[in-house]
């Protein structure tokens, strides 16, 4: 009859108990020593070896012939504790034992002296499970049983069991085992058994048992029964899991903002048959990853899951702040939680998706704050290339021949090529300073435009009007009927009309996402019609708009003279 690997496999001396020195050291120097308690308490996770270090020691208090406090599991007394022949030593589960009545009877038969061993040993698991009552009634033989007793306690929620109890017994912590000494177990049990295991196909099972060898082994049990090698593509295929690599790429269009991307992805892992549930747990634990690796970059590295490689994680966190990732990671745990109890797990994981690659959807102040952030960052970007095109044109200037050098710079002299005249004196009787409509002594800039919208041209020169003060009004006039989130970045842009064609220069790709949808376009298309006089088309660009001649510069300003009779350019 098959039996399952971690019952086939389950220690049998304290020597076999994997990553729990600190307790089986001690416990078998108190068996070569005859110190044993009259009672103990066994707490960790499941799957740590609680319930098999109590059995190995009752085995080791009644064994004939003990070697370094193991038992020698060849005398009969080792034998019939371990088939379950031997009365003397009884298990019982306290969850379906766990009234007053069951513990009367068990304290009325151990003051009985056993019958095949030395002593007579109770081992209860989940001892959490009894009630108040059933905890009072065995106070009094745990506090001064007989000479022949022993008391193994063990439970997974230590603050469940009463001081009361905790003071009468000696108490050892089970810690999770590492997955480097699951790995290394699951290797030696697969090579023993026949079962061909890789090394990564080890790692991810290690990984997935989360500190637990029964898991670890009841999932290597599983593998093998679909036969063939176990690597980590078929340990993924069995279980039902999302790869690490699908993971990565799901992360990756969530980086990018591709809420697209992202929902074709993930309904291609479901019609796989993936769990939404693993899958937003495992992006969790991503998250978790590229955090710890940008906020700890060299003493984090014991932190990590281990289920992806430094290269993958540079190149996903390479351009994230530790704002966003903290804001992925509270959403996707949130949404975790709140699958156990989801009318539908699918439609709150594409959810959830939406709110990973756009924070606008969140409706509270995480979406404005990923607005300033991101202004912030374009505003860096520009300054950063106007910082390199100053340095690049500086050198240009150091390396300028001599006699280009004497030659007066394009900005001292009037664009059309003539002297300009000295300013004109103000007549008698009126004040001097600064008038309302000087014209500005900086140079003009390539986008400026008139106002209204009859000194527009019908072609930009050589063929369009840029920017400037016509785009800025057809910007005010738009932002009356779009919210506030457009306003800032109407406000980034410039704008060029040329023919029939209203063309929106934007400065980077995310300001383009952002304004290029219906209602922006439906705004822009309106007040540019009504400004131009006549059908436009609207076009969106990422760019500078381009530059205007030095002759199309002047009948830019002389155009825009000639809407005020006070102001006489020549």
């Amino acid at each position: 009859m098959y039996q399952a690997l971690y019952r086939k496999w389950r220690p049998k001396t304290f020597s076999d108990v994997i990553g729990q020195s600190h307790i089986t050291e001690t416990l078998q120097k108190q068996v070569a020593e005859g110190r044993t308690s009259h009672a103990y308490l066994f707490t960790g996770t499941r799957g740590t070896g609680k319930t098999t270090c109590a059995k190995i020691l009752a085995k080791a208090v009644n064994c004939r012939q003990p070697v370094n406090g193991d038992p020698c599991n060849q005398c009969p007394a080792c034998q019939g504790i371990e088939n379950g022949s031997f009365l003397d030593v009884l298990e019982l589960d306290a969850a379906s034992n766990n009234g007053v009545d069951q513990v009367r009877a068990l304290r009325d038969e151990a003051i009985y002296s056993p019958a095949n061993v030395k002593k007579r040993v109770y081992i209860v698991d989940e001892v959490h499970m009894l009630s108040t009552a059933a905890f009072n009634a065995l106070l009094k033989i745990l506090e001064e049983p007989p000479e022949h007793l022993m008391f193994i306690l063990a439970t997974t929620e230590l603050h469940k069991v009463p001081a009361t109890i905790l003071s009468r017994c000696q108490r050892f912590s089970f810690k999770r085992i590492t997955p480097q000494d699951i790995a290394a177990r699951l290797s030696y049990v697969a090579g023993q058994e026949g079962i061909a295991l890789t090394a990564d196909g080890a790692e991810i099972l290690s990984r997935l048992a989360d500190g637990a060898l029964r898991d670890g082994l009841s999932l290597l049990d599983q593998c093998a029964a679909a036969g063939g090698t176990i690597d980590s593509a078929a340990v993924l295929e069995v279980l039902g899991l999302a790869g690490n690599l699908q993971t990565a790429q799901l992360m990756e269009h969530i980086l990018r903002r591709d809420a697209k991307a992202a929902l074709l992805l993930l309904g291609q892992l479901y019609a796989g048959g993936k769990d939404v549930g693993a899958v937003l747990g495992e992006l969790s634990t991503l998250t978790r990853d590229l955090l710890l690796r940008r906020t700890a970059p060299e003493g984090g590295a014991a932190l990590l899951s281990g289920g992806y490689d430094s290269a993958a994680l540079d190149r996903l966190g390479r351009d994230i702040s530790a704002s966003r990732l903290i804001y992925l990671a509270s959403t996707l745990q949130k949404t975790a939680a709140d699958l156990s109890y989801s009318a539908n797990r699918r439609t709150d994981a594409e959810l959830c998706l939406l709110r990973l690659c756009d924070e606008g959807l969140s409706g509270d102040l995480t979406a404005l704050e990923a607005r300033i952030q991101r202004l912030e960052e374009a505003a860096a970007r520009g300054r950063t290339i106007r910082t390199a095109v100053e340095q690049s044109a500086a050198a240009g200037t150091e390396t300028m021949p001599a006699a280009k050098e004497k030659k007066p710079a394009p900005e001292e002299a009037p664009p059309w090529g003539e002297t300009p005249p000295p300013p004109e004196e103000p007549p008698a009787g009126e004040e001097t300073g600064e008038r309302v409509f000087d014209v500005p002594e900086e140079p003009v800039r390539t986008h400026t435009a008139p106002v209204p919208a009859a000194a527009a041209p019908s072609s930009a020169a050589p063929g369009g009007t840029a920017g400037g003060a016509w785009w800025r009004a057809l910007a005010e006039g738009c932002k009356g009927r779009l919210p506030p989130m457009y306003r800032a970045f109407l406000d980034m842009c410039t704008g060029a009309l040329e023919g029939d064609s209203v063309t929106v220069y934007a400065p980077d790709d995310i300001t383009l996402g952002r304004l290029d949808n219906d209602r922006v376009r439906s705004a822009l298309t309106e007040e540019a019609e009504r400004a131009a006089g006549m059908p436009v088309r609207l076009l969106f660009r990422v760019g500078e708009p381009p530059q205007a001649t030095p002759r199309e510069n002047l009948q830019n300003l002389l155009k825009f003279g000639s809407q005020f009779d006070n102001i006489q350019i020549k």
